[in-house]
């Protein structure tokens, strides 16, 4: 059964509006981050990652639908060769202004210039600890030190944004709130803390290791931070600024009440498929309209028809992971 809902732009029944997309350029991940690949990345049988004109379709047809900004996401979007390639396509489409990354920080100092010649607007990087063997021990890898000289550069390239993502776990890195706080007062990084969230594959470790954010946030108001009023493309983070901080410091809260009101974003999977939720069950298969012999109309039809099929909330607070095995799936 087909749902005929046609709101105008990309709009769903409860009248959220959708400018933000995540564009997922390859499920493939070389870090072990216990929360999401603890056993590593397997190869699946299917590797047929979408096309440049296939990119190139999909992103002019979001544009024409009022999606103003794309964040290129992985697994790691890095260890595809193409994706300097693809934030120029991104970025030279009309109606896109905004073009950002998501990654592991993997290569940063070989990139870095190129994605900002590219047109790469803002860099978001994962950083789970600032200590050097904690990181190793949730990432598989020693390169804490080369992420970090990256930031440096990114900072002195002028991006307009930098953010850093950080995983909270409570035998990890609960105990670094403080230490992250000022690690980001000297430096123009918003700093985001991200509650874990269960998958389809962590249910043990999310139960041993979730933190909820509700103190810290309590603690850092305390300390004089005030939220920030979020832009119509922002991410799902509550943002905080201090008088004496050149950074931000944000919250990602999934398991909060309202947290699913003000959702702004879709994601399309590295083999084409439309994910309405991050937990959501399954995803339409946009590809067949991405093709250069279908018309253009058709591939917007149906990304406006699916919008129809969007509910009001994830339900991850009632243990519900949708088809989300790991979150290298589609992009987090």
């Amino acid at each position: 059964m087909t749902v005929q809902f046609k709101a105008p732009g990309l709009t769903d029944p409860q009248g959220r509006q959708f400018r933000y997309v995540r564009l997922s350029i390859t499920d493939v991940c070389n870090f072990k981050c216990d929360y999401c690949l603890p056993d590593g990345y397997k190869k699946s049988a299917d590797t047929s990652f979408l096309t440049l004109d296939e990119i190139q379709k999909s992103a002019s047809a979001l544009a024409k639908l009022g999606v103003q900004k794309i964040r290129i996401t992985g697994g790691e979007p890095v260890l595809r060769k193409d994706h300097v390639e693809i934030i120029k396509l991104l970025k030279n489409t009309p109606g896109i202004k905004e073009v950002t990354m998501t990654t592991n920080g993997y290569k940063i100092n070989k990139y870095i210039k190129q994605w900002k010649d590219a047109g790469l607007d803002a860099l978001t990087v994962s950083i789970d600890s600032l200590h050097p063997s904690t990181f190793q021990k949730i990432t598989g890898h020693s390169i804490l030190d080369e992420i970090l000289n990256g930031l440096e550069q990114a900072v002195l390239l002028g991006f307009k944004a930098i953010k850093v993502n950080v995983v909270l776990m409570q035998s990890f890195n609960a105990n670094e709130f403080l230490h992250f706080i000022n690690w980001v007062k000297d430096k123009p990084i918003t700093l985001r803390f991200i509650e874990l969230m269960q998958t389809g594959d962590n249910k043990k470790f999310f139960d041993k290791e979730h933190v909820r954010a509700d103190n810290l946030i309590a603690q850092l108001t305390s300390l004089g931070w005030q939220s920030i009023k979020k832009s119509i493309t922002a991410g799902p983070a509550t943002e905080y600024e201090h008088k004496d901080s050149k950074g931000n410091i944000g919250f990602i809260t999934p398991y909060s009440d309202d947290f699913c009101k003000t959702c702004n974003r879709l994601r399309i999977s590295a083999k084409g498929k439309l994910h309405l939720c991050l937990f959501g069950d399954g995803g339409f298969d946009l590809r067949p309209f991405m093709q250069s012999s279908v018309k253009q109309d058709e591939l917007i039809k149906q990304l406006q028809n699916q919008l129809g099929y969007k509910k009001d909330s994830h339900f991850l607070q009632n243990g519900n992971t949708g088809s989300t095995k790991h979150l290298a799936m589609i992009g987090g």
